[in-house]
């Protein structure tokens, strides 16, 4: 991959060229890539220091729109299909980039992020009265498994799925009414998860276009044609 900043608009210019060669592969995953794209075009349209929200919201449907299957409606399928999303695009990236980008210029945030025991869900279950008692003990053993950021293909993928399970937090918080409209509560929370967010969907979606072939799965809601 480019060794600049990627951005959604670049990935656009792309899909557009690619568009005739990706749909004699796929037409789900040339779908996916119309609806992933257009979201992270509009979340890079929003100031995320101004309106993380708003940014955040729209990256994570960026993101969701690569990865979600038309399958069942529920927490556990939703985690599980992130998962393995994220296992499948980890194992696609040969040359590193992730690793390197969390590694490098974003670890503070993504260390800051998963830190925060307000995005961890076993806290809030605990805090419920829904068991989950020693939150704080896995807590603090994920914790120590993104400070110490060691290279090998377990790690990375052990740290995404860290961090995300923290953004998925994050985002049920935001979807379902759980937060206020730029409260200064968790402004820290919500601007360091746009900003990972706005990093890594652009690597997924562009390893996502290396790799055509992969079987990328059906789309939640196909186009029918009528």
């Amino acid at each position: 991959m480019a060794e600049m900043e990627l951005t959604f608009k670049d990935l656009e210019e792309r899909r557009k060229r690619e568009e005739d060669d990706i749909l004699a592969v796929s037409s789900d995953l040339s779908l996916r890539m119309r609806r992933a794209i257009s979201w992270g075009m509009r979340a890079e349209d929003v100031d995320i220091g101004n309106d993380p929200d708003l940014a955040f919201i729209c990256y994570w449907v960026a993101f969701n729109s690569a990865y979600a299957e038309e399958q069942e409606n529920s927490e556990t399928y939703e985690r599980n299909a992130f998962r393995g999303y994220l296992q499948k695009v980890v194992n696609l990236d040969s040359d590193l980039t992730i690793f390197n980008e969390i590694q490098g210029r974003f670890h503070g945030p993504v260390n800051t992020l998963v830190k925060n025991k307000f995005v961890y869900e076993p806290f809030w279950k605990n805090h419920l009265g829904h068991g989950e008692e020693d939150w704080r003990a896995r807590f603090d053993s994920e914790r120590q498994v993104v400070s110490k950021v060691r290279w090998n293909d377990n790690d990375v993928s052990s740290i995404l799925m860290i961090l995300f399970d923290r953004l998925y937090v994050l985002r049920n918080q935001l979807f379902h009414g759980g937060a206020t409209w730029g409260s200064s509560r968790n402004r820290r929370q919500v601007e360091d998860g746009a900003r990972i967010m706005a990093f890594l969907c652009p690597l997924f979606i562009a390893l996502m276009l290396d790799n055509p072939s992969v079987d990328w799965k059906t789309p939640r809601y196909p186009v029918v044609q009528e």
